[in-house]
């Protein structure tokens, strides 16, 4: 089973993809993960990426795709995969597909996450990240046992800059205007389907599961 699943900031995407990950066996290729784990280490592409980050503004594609190509190459991926928020844009799509007829590999399904702005800004600005290990904790959906603390590793939690309510705004209206072309390049392929992201998880994944039945995939 290979997945893209795309839809905006807070559409509840990266928790679709784990569990959908941990159901299928297939690996879990978050860009955003990607990029944030270069950033903590410091490196010399972590550095560029947090300059786009704090701004608001999106990486370049070139970067990403870099990343998306080198992650694809790895021995795990090659039974299936879900590519979680990538692509973007319809250029990094185009060039998706490129990477993709390189390896010889198609995708199954793009599942698109509609979701409604006030519910993309309570999900991201209440979403809490320990500086430690980064797992993530929400204040309303998945507080930690202790305000503050990670309960994995007692270390501090903090607020993402790319979480604060007004970066989000920015990124919201960001995607909305790069994804048009997008979301339409990939209604013609029919293999985009429409999910809503309002919905709670455990809807949304049961939702899912019975949609690749009827798909026949697995």
């Amino acid at each position: 089973m290979r997945l893209i699943l795309l839809g905006p900031p807070g559409a509840g995407k990266g928790t679709q993809a784990k569990l959908l990950a941990k159901r299928f066996h297939i690996p879990h290729i978050s860009t955003g993960d990607i990029l944030r784990d270069q950033m903590r280490a410091s490196s010399t592409l972590g550095k560029k990426v947090a300059g786009f980050v704090k701004s608001g503004e999106l990486v370049p594609d070139e970067i990403v795709i870099e990343v998306v190509k080198n992650r694809l190459a790895k021995a795990d991926a090659k039974c299936g995969f879900i590519l979680d928020g990538f692509p973007r844009t319809l250029n990094q799509a185009e060039k998706l597909t490129t990477v993709l007829k390189q390896f010889n590999i198609f995708v199954d399904l793009i599942l698109y996450f509609g979701t409604s702005p006030s519910v993309s800004i309570e999900r991201l600005s209440g979403r809490r990240v320990c500086k430690s290990c980064g797992r993530n904790f929400h204040l309303i959906n998945m507080p930690p046992e202790l305000e503050g603390i990670c309960d994995s590793c007692g270390s501090e939690l903090y607020l993402r800059d790319d979480d604060k309510e007004k970066t989000v705004k920015k990124r919201l209206a960001i995607y909305q205007s790069q994804t048009t072309n997008l979301i339409n390049h990939y209604k013609a392929t029919g293999k985009l389907r429409e999910i809503s992201g309002d919905s709670e998880a455990e809807k949304v994944f049961t939702q899912l599961v019975d949609m690749f039945g009827r798909e026949s995939l697995n």
